[in-house]
């Protein structure tokens, strides 16, 4: 799978997600293109109906909603307003048939909430586990996570 995500070059990580909806055409080209290939599309987008209609319109079967907002958030409230929005957004996502995954500085702290968003098809976390395999190993380190997702699912 290919994750198509937004990245200036002078940063080592993304900001935000793509701007689907300013770019139909290209998106539309580069995913029709891809998949002929038989590589499946996934778009790093934020958590915006906007953006997630343009998505469908373009044709990925998958979207990344951006969880930076969410990791970043100061206080609970701001926190559980970011985890309200993403979580309407995945429900708007998967009425419109797409497959929904999330990502961005999620860490062992916050993944359960987000995992536990019934939508949620995948989530890409790769700074936290890797921080951690360097105290722990890489075994340990997916497994805790492992256990943090499957715990939210009930």
């Amino acid at each position: 799978m290919l994750s198509g995500t937004g990245k200036s070059v002078r940063k080592v990580t993304t900001e935000g997600g793509l701007d689907v909806a300013g770019q139909r055409d290209k998106m539309r080209d580069a995913c029709k293109r891809l998949a002929d290939a038989g590589i499946q599309v996934s778009l790093f987008i934020d958590a915006d109906e906007e953006q997630i209609k343009a998505a469908a319109e373009v044709g990925a079967p998958f979207i990344e909603i951006h969880t930076g907002c969410y990791a970043d958030a100061k206080t609970d409230a701001e926190q559980a307003q970011e985890l309200a929005r993403i979580a309407k957004a995945a429900t708007f996502a998967a009425s419109l048939g797409l497959k929904v995954n999330a990502g961005h500085g999620l860490t062992y702290h916050n993944v359960k909430a987000i995992a536990a968003i019934p939508e949620m098809h995948e989530l890409n976390i790769g700074h936290a586990i890797i921080g951690r395999a360097v105290m722990t190993g890489l075994k340990d380190a997916v497994a805790e996570m492992k256990r943090l997702m499957l715990e939210a699912r009930g």
